[in-house]
């Protein structure tokens, strides 16, 4: 009888995706669904962007070098420059989305039965990419009563073995909005550098802070060895579908590592990196626009959510997401339950319950995750959804 590989049982479900078929369902019935359970903005692809692939004139359509387009790659280091990082084109490898290199980072960083250790929750696909490398996380509980904030330095470092190899982190965060202080990132810098760790770091959402300034990992001084950072376009220009992010190091070693996986791999997507290099030409201001609207997508959302009877929400910092604390005893339940059995003037709303976020077996049960990327009068009426399911909800937590 053919099997499954042990790798590909161990594989876990994406919480954000795990529902999709339950929500699809909901809309065969006629049910409207409001997404707030996935990263997927609703604010338009710069029109420049598209255009730049819509105009572009070539006779085939080649591989391009696996590291990427050089011309990219050189923009790609003025774009660094104007956020404080100093890096040189040839640190910077392309990749088929931030996913790729995650995945790449750990590949070629760490080996089979090594640990890497990752405040929780995080985003659930640093769980799979760890399945894929066989690599073992070794999660450390963040808390939602003081905003999920970086754990004790004296929890993180308990937590390191002999084959502890890394620290991974998400800046601003996914799930939790959090933002991490300088004073957080410097004490991760002592840590790394006592015990000689990696430190991955994922800065997909750099530009969207609201109270205070994004520390990147690459901002912290002599440890240039130690950092890896994670990128992409796909949140910062509302290009997911593109499927291009970075990986930067000034580490030679791990560059060239990691360019032996770029090349197994080929090239990244050719009409992705014209994409990519339109989008540094947009104007200065075109952050100042979307993260404005961000901002007033969260304002609403975290105070809809404490207004509701039994719900608590931290105000994130950054990021467009948002944890909130539900009277329920299982997300997991609860989530599936508005889409199979619930509805209010024929809508409901599609959350992605926190379980799938924590490495710790048991925790996320009363949580769940919020993706504020529908425009305000959609925010509105999801709240209104989930205000009037917590009332009727048959499990619902006194």
């Amino acid at each position: 009888m053919l099997t499954i590989s042990n790798r590909g049982n161990a594989m876990p479900s994406s919480p954000i995706r795990k529902l999709v078929p339950f929500a699809e369902a909901a809309k065969k019935r006629g049910t409207k669904v409001y997404h707030l359970n996935i990263g997927q903005p609703d604010i338009e692809t710069p029109k420049m962007v598209l255009d730049a692939v819509r105009n572009s004139d070539f006779k085939v359509l080649e591989y391009s070098h696996s590291a990427g387009n050089e011309s990219y790659r050189k923009k790609l280091v003025d774009y660094y420059a104007s956020v404080g990082i100093k890096v040189n084109h040839q640190q910077i490898i392309i990749t088929t989305g931030g996913s790729e290199a995650i995945q790449f980072g750990f590949m070629a960083c760490l080996d089979a039965g090594d640990e890497v250790i990752i405040p929780e929750p995080f985003y659930a696909n640093y769980n799979g990419f760890a399945v894929a490398a066989g690599v073992h996380v070794v999660p450390v509980t963040s808390a939602i009563e003081n905003g999920f904030a970086l754990p004790p330095i004296a929890d993180l470092e308990a937590k390191i073995t002999s084959k502890t190899k890394a620290i991974v982190i998400c800046n601003p965060n996914n799930p939790t909005g959090y933002l991490y202080s300088r004073a957080e990132m410097e004490q991760l810098k002592e840590l790394i550098v006592k015990y000689n760790l990696y430190l991955f770091s994922d800065e997909a959402y750099r530009e969207f802070c609201y109270e205070g300034e994004q520390v990147s990992a690459m901002h912290l001084t002599g440890v240039d060895e130690h950092v890896i950072i994670m990128d992409t376009i796909s949140k910062r220009y509302s290009a997911c579908g593109g499927r291009i992010g970075a990986l930067v190091t000034k580490n030679q070693q791990v560059l060239d590592a990691v360019m032996k996986f770029a090349q197994a791999r080929l090239s990244p997507p050719s009409f992705a990196q014209i994409a990519g290099e339109a989008a540094i030409d947009l104007p200065a201001d075109y952050f100042d626009t979307t993260k404005a609207e961000y901002k007033k997508r969260r304002d609403l959302i975290v105070k809809r959510l404490n207004e509701m009877d039994g719900v608590f929400c931290p105000n994130p910092g950054g990021a467009f997401y948002a944890m909130a604390q539900l009277p329920i005893d299982d997300s997991d339940i609860f989530c599936q339950w508005l889409l199979e059995e619930f509805s209010h003037e024929g809508q409901t709303v599609m959350l992605a319950p926190a379980t799938g976020f924590y490495g710790t077996p048991g925790l996320g049960k009363k949580e769940v995750r919020l993706a504020y990327v529908l425009n305000i009068n959609d925010i509105e009426c999801a709240m209104d959804c989930l205000e009037q399911a917590l009332k009727v909800y048959p499990a619902r937590q006194l």
